[in-house]
């Protein structure tokens, strides 16, 4: 769990991040949430778990249960100013949930407007379509959220990892190496320098 009061120092390419990771309390697909997470820990940055409810949320692999973890902070309590990027994992229930909660829904339109990095994969990009957030942009995701992405304005590819401004997107957790280094490069460099790695 990350101390939301500790200072930010250096880390190995430059100053110290903090990363939101936001989910709802249950359906998160588990490696789209520990995978980028422990790359953030590793690159020297502070991931924040954020959920619509405090104490912990239910990780899946696929349909089975998987790790507990616990929360570190309430988004309807969370100031997009507080954070360098936003993570939105997947897992079908989770950005289902998302959708239908007003605080994380205008988290997510805040930080699509801040122009700081918003990585997203899977079926996280439903809370984008609830977020107004995809109209005239290129993104990818799981297949079946196409047409969704579509009628919400969004240009759909099936590709790997999509970088288009401060968006960055992928469709499964096979995706999750580029969709990786996607999210640091633009943490450390910025959405344009993750547009050129990936």
């Amino acid at each position: 769990m990350s101390n939301l009061t500790e200072p930010r120092t250096e880390s190995e390419g430059g100053a110290r991040k903090r990363i939101a990771f936001l989910v709802a309390t249950e359906g998160i697909e588990r490696v789209e949430l520990t995978e980028p997470w422990d790359a953030v820990v590793d690159a020297g940055h502070d991931p924040v778990l954020l959920s619509t409810d405090s104490g912990e949320v239910q990780t899946f692999d696929h349909l089975d249960r998987a790790e507990t973890r616990q929360v570190d902070a309430v988004v309807g309590g969370a100031d997009v100013d507080d954070y360098d990027a936003l993570v939105l994992p997947g897992g079908v229930a989770n950005p289902d949930a998302l959708r239908l909660d007003d605080d994380a829904v205008r988290f997510v339109r805040d930080f699509m407007a801040s122009a700081r990095p918003v990585a997203a994969i899977c079926h996280a990009p439903w809370t984008l379509v609830e977020a107004d957030a995809v109209r005239g942009r290129r993104l990818t995701s799981w297949p079946s959220l196409a047409t969704d992405l579509r009628n919400a304005g969004a240009e759909w590819v099936d590709e790997r990892v999509v970088t288009d401004g401060n968006l960055i997107t992928s469709r499964n957790p096979d995706d999750l190496p580029a969709f990786i280094a996607g999210l640091l490069e633009a943490v450390q460099h910025g959405a344009d320098s993750a547009r050129a790695a990936t």
